[in-house]
């Protein structure tokens, strides 16, 4: 059961995290306001609009992605605070062993995870498509396009190949589509000068086309030119838009990736990425809070000031650390789900040593 001293240490725990996340938020707003304010005038962007559909839209992304940062500033602040207030000896003379002492934080550290994890999956993703849809409209934004020369694999045996893809105009040309028998060799294979995406029966109509049926002892060759046909192909596959993680909760992406991952797309590691670090940053912020009482429940000379000195340099090596292997999964062909664990893995070790080592 929760004593009087637990409700303590969560409601400061809790109260310095969110006051803190608060300013930082308004900070950045005040800055987002600053830098589009231009935009938002140019367009005119209604006033409900900018404050409902982008702001509100805004905060939970940016709670979510300074909550392990925060989480572990906040532990260090308050934390270092009762250290010098000489709470933390009163606490441990009074018969509450270290280990017991770390509950409450565990505990508020659990709460705010779980409130990372439950953004990052299932608030955020509605909530961006709301905010990216405003920026769209009122805000300038750039399309990202694969280029030229596209390989996608269809499925399994299945092949396309565009030339060039206009995504404004959602036309590809150039299009060749081959089917493969791996113990006969090449089946079909069309060709087309364009392809249209058409929006309203989500299908492609080719422009031009020629169509090979090889068999065992005839090939039958077709040529027309006009021709509706369904494809596994979708504009978005053309796309290198990786925002468009941002839209999809978790079982979405999960089946994203799947797709992604049979058409042997070229951008799938970065939403790899996106999925491990949906649970890997909640994890973070036990291991944080961890190693910011470790670090911050002990007096030393500089008081608080030391204390958020070596927090703050931990937290900023944590963050480059995740920032270095993840580069190392996108450039360099490293595994995106030891990329993203990695740093929690190395610092749940940091954070063991710091204990071991914390007098008590």
């Amino acid at each position: 059961m929760l004593k009087i001293i637990d409700l303590y240490i969560i409601k400061k725990f809790l109260g310095t995290f969110f006051l803190a996340i608060a300013l930082i938020i308004l900070i950045v707003i005040a800055f987002d306001i600053s830098e589009n304010v231009d935009d938002f005038i140019e367009n005119n962007a209604p006033l409900r609009a900018i404050l409902f559909d982008y702001y509100l839209n805004f905060i939970p992304y940016f709670v979510n992605l300074f909550s392990p940062l925060f989480t572990f500033i906040a532990v260090v602040y308050f934390t270092s605070r009762l250290t010098a207030n000489t709470e933390i000896v009163a606490i441990l003379t009074g018969r509450i062993s270290y280990k017991r002492m770390m509950l409450p934080y565990i505990v508020s550290a659990l709460i705010l995870a779980s409130l990372s994890f439950w953004l990052s999956n299932f608030l955020i993703p509605p909530a961006n498509k709301v905010r990216l849809d405003f920026e769209n409209k009122y805000v300038k934004t750039i399309k990202r396009a694969r280029g030229r020369n596209v390989h996608l694999q269809l499925s399994p045996g299945s092949f396309a190949f565009v030339e060039r893809f206009n995504i404004d105009e959602n036309i590809g040309y150039k299009l060749t589509l081959e089917k493969l028998d791996f113990k006969k060799g090449l089946i079909t294979k069309l060709h087309a000068d364009m392809a249209v995406w058409d929006t309203i029966n989500n299908s492609w109509r080719l422009h031009n086309y020629l169509l090979r049926e090889i068999g065992d002892d005839r090939e039958i060759i077709t040529r027309g030119s006009l021709k509706d046909t369904i494809i596994n192909m979708h504009p978005n596959d053309f796309r290198l838009d990786v925002y468009l993680m941002d839209l999809m909760n978790y079982s979405t992406l999960s089946k994203f990736i799947k797709n992604e991952r049979i058409k042997g797309s070229e951008s799938i590691v970065f939403y790899e990425i996106e999925q491990y670090r949906r649970t890997a940053f909640p994890f973070a912020t036990v291991i944080l809070t961890i190693i910011g009482v470790a670090v911050s429940s002990r007096k030393t000379k500089g008081g608080t000031g030391i204390h958020l000195f070596v927090g703050l340099t931990l937290s900023f090596a944590f963050i480059l650390f995740m920032q270095i292997s993840t580069t190392f999964a996108t450039k360099a062909n490293f595994p995106p789900l030891l990329a993203v664990w990695t740093p929690n893995i190395v610092f749940a070790f940091i954070a063991a040593y710091l204990m071991y080592k914390t007098p008590k």
